[in-house]
């Protein structure tokens, strides 16, 4: 197993590029099963998740090419759904993804529950639910889900809350479904709005993709296409949290600072120096950090993936800060281990942690247990006064590619090992 080493206290410089967004990847590629033509895909990050996504696709049978380090096609004419791997799937939460399009190709599928990072409870309900509302058959079958395609209605579905996964499957389910379906409640993520693209281009009528009311009328047939995979807005305020937590002058480039409206007007309240571009963010100096409440909440609100790493900021700010998780219960556990390393924080429940700053924080020991706190614990090694060891972090290379490669360009000491 894997583990970082990170001497920390080093001061950044230079540029950093965003990889190509996880959350519109991991839609995209099962979204080639929609059609039996050639589909090129590009901008896709070399990570974890996305290779295991690449992987169900060849165990289906369709055919992949690697046409560079970032760009596949896929033509997915021949599949057998009895050939997907459930060890595979299991790993992944968006292997449920793969459901909507196969069930336009086969009249019954079977699949495990989907894995992915424990983040508190992550049900599929919604994925249940609406399935139901289209007339497909569920059953649960020595521990798999078995859909039954008896022909896929079109429906009027509301989502009780908003699901941003839950929305995106609906979307593939209903492009080739049997008439208009209108989803009440949906979600507004950059990545809903460019799979919709994506599925536009291949011949879908998606209408209202960005807004709570999308409307879909089913086609008959998509086409083949090429499609760019936008820019990670995680990854680019993920950077952006680095470059502040370290007080360095880094530029994050090949991003779009649209998507990140909200933590940037925050960051203008905590007292930073931003210089934003059309593509690129700037970090610039600033005197000191402000104290700030922060509340995640549903696109464009404060992403709930933003929210680990904005928390090791909260503790080099000026004051007494709150951070109130909406979205997943128990994200904030990670916080013991900041504790561990001389962060003041007190867990008031599963939800809100209140955080005093600023602190010099200490490398310890640590061990990743997901994706977003993973890459936080790396952010407080970069900040603390010696060394810190991140353990288990495979966690966070199924969402960043490269990173101890792409920030030790910028000065970062960060070695791994196995």
């Amino acid at each position: 197993m894997s583990k970082f080493i990170i001497q920390g206290g080093v001061k950044l410089h230079g540029s950093i590029d965003v990889k190509g967004a996880k959350n519109n990847a991991l839609k995209a590629i099962p979204a080639t099963l929609l059609s039996e033509e050639r589909i090129i895909i590009k901008n896709l990050p070399n990570i974890i998740d996305v290779n295991l996504s690449i992987e169900i696709l060849k165990d289906l049978g369709a055919k992949v090419e690697k046409l560079s380090k970032d760009s596949i096609a896929v033509t997915a004419k021949n599949l057998n759904p009895k050939k997907l791997n459930s060890d595979t799937a299991k790993k992944i939460r968006t292997s449920l993804m793969f459901v909507p399009p196969l069930l336009h190709r086969f009249k019954i599928v079977e699949i495990p529950h989907p894995g992915g990072c424990v983040i508190g409870k992550r049900p599929i309900d919604f994925f249940l639910d609406f399935l139901k509302y289209m007339h497909i058959k569920i059953e649960v079958r020595n521990g798999l889900y078995r859909f039954t395609n008896n022909g896929i209605k079109a429906c009027r579905y509301v989502f009780p809350k908003i699901s941003h996964t839950g929305t995106e499957a609906l979307i593939m389910a209903a492009v080739l479904a049997d008439g208009k379906t209108e989803i009440i409640n949906a979600a507004c993520e950059p990545e809903v709005i460019a799979l919709s693209d994506m599925l536009n281009q291949m011949g879908a009528d998606i209408k209202g993709a960005g807004t709570h009311n999308v409307i879909i009328n089913g086609v008959k047939k998509l086409k083949g296409t090429e499609f760019t995979i936008i820019p990670d807005r995680i990854e680019a305020g993920s950077f952006l949290c680095i470059g502040i937590a370290t007080k360095s002058n880094i530029k994050i480039t090949k991003c779009d600072p649209s998507h990140l409206d909200i933590p940037i007007k925050i960051l203008h309240n905590m007292g930073v120096n931003l210089e934003i571009g059309k593509n690129y963010i700037q970090v610039k100096d600033y005197k000191k950090l402000k104290h700030v409440d922060i509340t995640t909440h549903e696109y464009p609100g404060f992403p709930t993936d933003l929210q680990s790493c904005y928390t090791v900021l909260l503790t080099q700010a000026n004051g007494m800060s709150m951070m109130h998780e909406t979205i997943y219960e128990s994200r904030l556990f990670f916080t013991d281990f900041l504790s561990r390393m001389g962060a003041k924080l007190v867990l008031c429940d599963p939800h809100r942690v209140v955080v005093n700053g600023p602190v010099k924080l200490s490398g310890k020991k640590m061990e990743s247990p997901d994706i977003r706190a993973g890459l936080a614990m790396l952010i407080a090694g970069l900040i603390a006064q010696g060394t810190t060891q991140i353990d288990n972090i495979q966690q966070i290379d199924r969402g960043y590619e490269d990173i101890e490669k792409r920030l030790n360009k910028l000065g970062a000491n960060i070695k791994r090992e196995e």
